[in-house]
């Protein structure tokens, strides 16, 4: 059930052909990655779910900010809000904490964190340590094709698809279960002030 919900969780989150013997070109894809201090923008997120046919859509804002955590609210069709930190999860409603789980005590929550932060922050030498796949870069732009490597994590999430340029702009998650979460990012900010004041304090 947990793990269930830490992948509900990822919703808030094609795989080409894999080949164990081939590999990430992480470095290549780092060289094309900014890496701001704090990241902002818009998430459109469409979720599939295993056995109907009309998919569930949100979209929201999200901010990614380096020692600090993940934000991510959905804003439409009801809002809520996850702050994720290399320690926990935390679901809120309004002011109130919905859920909180601890890296501690649910060790799959550290990975799945991790697993995020290095997503959202276009982070392949962390992915790389935790999935096996296939890449390619032409010019600034880059894709990449996962499959997990832990046993653990593969009851969760099956695969991964992400590509971007500068910045991560589409990701998608196969789930376990026969889910699919696609998620398009647009309208990047960066620096102090891409963080709204209401986001900062969540913090």
């Amino acid at each position: 059930m947990k793990h269930r919900l830490l992948a509900c969780c990822i919703a808030l989150a094609m795989m080409p052909l894999y080949s164990s013997h081939a590999a990430i070109p992480v470095a290549k894809i780092q060289a094309v990655l900014a890496k701001p201090k704090m990241l902002c923008g818009r998430f459109d997120q469409t979720k599939h779910l295993a056995g109907m046919k009309k998919p569930l859509l949100s979209n929201g804002r999200f901010c990614v900010a380096a020692g600090k955590g993940v934000l991510w609210r959905t804003l439409q069709p009801f809002p809520n809000t996850l702050r994720l930190t290399r320690d926990e999860i935390v679901h809120m409603q309004g002011d109130r904490v919905a859920m909180r789980l601890d890296a501690k005590q649910e060790p799959v929550v550290r990975m799945i964190n991790n697993v995020l932060f290095s997503l959202l922050a276009g982070d392949l030498g962390q992915l790389e340590t935790l999935f096996e796949g296939d890449g390619s870069v032409e010019g600034n732009q880059w894709n990449v094709a996962l499959k997990a490597r832990d046993p653990g994590l593969a009851k969760v999430i099956s695969a991964v698809s992400l590509d971007g340029g500068p910045y991560v702009k589409n990701i998608v998650l196969h789930e376990a279960n026969g889910d699919r979460t696609s998620i398009a990012f647009s309208a990047m900010q960066t620096g102090d002030a891409a963080m709204l004041p209401e986001e900062a304090a969540q913090f």
